[in-house]
Parts: structure tokens; sequence; C-alpha cells
């Protein structure tokens, strides 16, 4: 049999039965659509994160508070509420640190804000000019916390987009209006362009004051929450990372860095601890998805196996007039090859249909890969030749005198 005969034979045998063929071709469909759908939302997440991640900044190396760890114990309690980082040691950084290009302490903490009626409770940070270009935000109204601000202990305000919308309403002019933040009044001098969520929160719902004005009116101490420093290059980001942790060491008087009371964060490990986590989670929801391709494959070989009992008598009669075992075997693999092809060429459109729908409506962004696609594709074809073979050879190893006396 040549392959043209061949083929002649597949479409007329697959669709002699259409509804059986479909319902077949179905479950692979579902299968790939399934394991590309799910691919490219585990990606997308991935995307998303990494990209949030990066948005608070270019080369940024974290240090937060921590609270000091005795002996015998592994895990620092309070991590990240303790007050054990000052503004002290935020110019100690940007005087000894050699590599960092810009130090911004901060001093965070959730107020209730209230102002004309309306209040909300968010994250109000206290900042110093530097704070926009290490942390890659800017205004899109107004003005920023200038260092005449942090002299004169002045209240000002500049409201995210989120905070103003929830204050004064959306899209209105906040501009020189007043809010109370704990009961001190404060004037918006500036608005922040949206950034939008991110892992760490939204970074459009929260108000920005003088760190200086924070310490005093709203903590009551000189301690800051966050040092955020800018390395003048990626490639200096880990010697950054053990100098910091050196000179707070030193500073600190703490000779055991296992007893640290505060934690150097390097940003490129965030990235990597994230893309490791939602890596992972790509990998189980394809797995979860396959699942439904190996059905796929167990409903294919129910098929062949059904088929070739159906078209014994067709077997026996090919036989007697010479037809050879590989060709029968041939005839039935390339059926069972043929319904997982034509179930991938399927499955692939709708998977990529359903991830566009899944963005297009806003629900989570997706991404489709070439790697994706070719996996899903040759898994299907390799569940077509393992889960037909066994038919085929079955249908091969028929008697042909038995076949023909078959009823």
């Amino acid at each position: 049999m040549n392959i043209l005969d061949i083929i002649s034979e597949t479409y007329t045998a697959l669709s002699a039965n259409k509804v059986r063929s479909g319902l077949t071709i179905l479950g692979i469909v579902i299968g790939i659509s399934s394991v590309i759908a799910m691919v490219a939302i585990g990606q997308g997440a991935q995307g998303t994160i990494e990209s949030s991640i990066q948005s608070i900044g270019s080369n940024l190396v974290m240090v937060t508070p921590g609270m000091q760890r005795g002996q015998g114990y592994q895990v620092s309690a309070g991590r990240g509420s303790a007050r054990t980082l000052t503004q002290e040691d935020a110019d100690a950084i940007s005087k000894d640190i050699s590599l960092a290009k810009a130090v911004a302490p901060e001093l965070s903490g959730r107020y209730q804000v209230t102002a004309k009626g309306k209040n909300t409770n968010t994250s109000v940070t206290g900042v110093t000019p530097i704070y926009l270009s290490v942390r890659n935000a800017e205004v899109a109204d107004g003005s920023f916390v200038t260092d005449q601000n942090l002299k004169n202990l002045s209240k000002v305000a500049i409201l995210g987009p989120t905070t103003r919308d929830d204050l004064f309403g959306e899209g209105s002019d906040a501009l020189n209006q007043s809010i109370r933040i704990r009961g001190v009044e404060f004037k918006v001098i500036g608005i922040m362009k949206a950034k939008g969520g991110s892992g760490f929160g939204s970074q459009d719902d929260m108000i920005y004051i003088p760190l200086t004005v924070s310490q005093k009116f709203l903590a009551g101490d000189s301690y800051v929450t966050t040092i955020s420093v800018q390395a003048i290059n990626a490639d200096s980001m880990t010697i950054i990372q053990e100098d910091i942790t050196n000179l707070l060491l030193t500073r600190h008087n703490i000779k055991d860095p296992q007893l640290a009371d505060f934690n150097v964060l390097n940003q490129a490990d965030i990235v990597a601890a994230a893309s490791s986590v939602t890596g992972t989670f790509t990998i189980l929801l394809a797995a979860v998805a396959g699942i439904s391709l190996l059905v796929g494959g167990i409903g294919i070989m129910n098929m062949m196996l059904t088929t070739v009992t159906e078209r014994t008598r067709e077997i026996g009669l090919r036989k007697a007039i010479g037809a050879k075992k590989k060709d029968i075997s041939l005839q039935f693999l390339t059926e069972a090859v043929m319904l997982t092809f034509l179930g991938g060429l399927i499955g692939i459109i709708l998977g990529w249909l359903i991830s566009f729908l899944v963005s297009y409506f806003g629900l989570i962004q997706t991404k489709v890969s070439l790697g994706s696609v070719l996996l899903a594709f040759g898994v299907s074809a390799v569940i077509g030749i393992v889960f037909g073979y066994y038919p085929a050879r079955r249908a091969a190893g028929l008697n042909p005198i038995e076949a023909l006396r078959y009823e």
C-alpha cells in the first residue's frame, strides 16, 4: 500500500462513524487546549510578578529590620516590624558604600485617612526627595517632597491615584486640598503617576509625606522601616549586599551574622525566588492539564479496539488477498495518529483562543509560548502512536481464516 491508499482508507474509516470519531478527537482537543492555556496562564503570571518586582526600582538592594534572634532560634520573629534601623544607618550606607548610587530611607505604616467626609485606610510612607529616582516613580501633577519640606517639617502629602479617587472622587482635582492623618492636617501638593499593583501591594494606593514629618508626628521615633539602596549597576548588587551587611553588623555591634537584627535583600534574588515559585506553579498546572491528555489517549485506544472488532472480517479479507501484517498494522496506526493530529491542531487553536480571551477580559495576563505549543503537540503525537500501537498490533495478528468466520 502506498501513502495515498493509506490516507484514503483512513479518511473512509474515520468518516464512517463521524460521531464516535468526533468524540474521540474531543478528548485530545480538551487535553491540548488545557495544557496550552494553563502554561500560558502560568507564564503570564510569572511575567507579571517579575515586572511588578522590577517596577519598584532598578538594581535595588533593600534593607529591612528584623528582631534579633537568640541562640537556638532559627527563625527571626517580628521580621519587618522591629525598630532596628535608623536614619543614621541610612546615612552611614550613603557615606561608606562607594558602589551605592543612591540611598532612600523610608518609614511606612497604615493609617486611617480622612478628607471631606470620606475616609480610607491606606499606607502612608515617609520619604526623601531621592525616593523618586530610586523607586522609578513619577509625579503626574504638582510636586514631590523637597529638602526644604524635610527641614521645615512641612505637613505636605502626595497622593497615589487610587487614594486620590477614594478620598476626593475619581479623577478629581485634589491639589491644595486638605487631608487628616491621625488627626494631623496635611496639604496635598502632588498626585503620583499610576504604576499599578505588585506583589507588594498596589503602589497607587499610597500617600507620601516628608520622612521627618512621619517620624515626628506619626511614629514618634527616628527609626525607619526600609532603606532602599540603588546600585550603580546590576553586577555590583551582590557586592553591595555584602558590604551593607558587614557595615550594619559593625554598627549594631553584632559579631555573629546569624544573629543579625536586619535583613538585606537583593532585588535579583527576589526576582529569582518569585520565578522559581511561579515556574513550579506552571509545571503543576501543566501536569494537571496533562491528565486530560492521558484520558484522551485512553479514549483513542478504546475506539481503535472497538474498530478492530467491528472490522475483523475486513481484516481477514485483506489478509486473504495478500495484505501483510505491516500493512494492516500501519493502517490502524495511521488512523490513531490522524485522530490525535486533528485533535492537536484544533486544541492548539482553542488553547490560544482561551489564553487570548483570558487576557482580553483582564482576568490575568497570559503568554502563549512556542515551546508549550510544540510540547503539547508532540505529546499528542506520542499518545497517538503509543495508544494506537496495541490495537494496530492486535489487528495485524488476527488469523485470516478465523477473521473471515467472525460474525
